[in-house]
């Protein structure tokens, strides 16, 4: 803990940039009393977007983060954090 992300910022910041603006989008059809399937495709859109965003966060943290608490002896913590990561991701 306490490192600092490795990911690509930019990307991040321009997925998370869209996923808001579907959201404020969402929130619009939501007041229009829009089509519900319509906003729940909406909303799968911006789920699908946060987990893309989260993928590549934690693809860089395999790569670098956890790759170097292997290589310092100091994996045990890393191994525990992607675990809790993965928990939290299948329920």
């Amino acid at each position: 803990r306490g490192r600092i992300m490795k990911a690509d910022k930019d990307k991040i910041n321009r997925l998370l940039k869209t996923a808001a603006g579907q959201i404020e989008g969402i929130s619009k059809m939501v007041d229009e009393d829009r089509y519900c399937v319509d906003i729940s495709n909406q909303i799968l859109a911006v789920q699908s977007i946060l987990r893309k965003a989260n993928n590549e966060i934690l693809k860089a943290h395999l790569h670098m983060c956890v790759k170097e608490a292997f290589n310092e002896g100091n994996e045990d913590e890393k191994i525990d954090e992607i675990i809790s990561i993965i928990n939290k991701v299948s329920n």
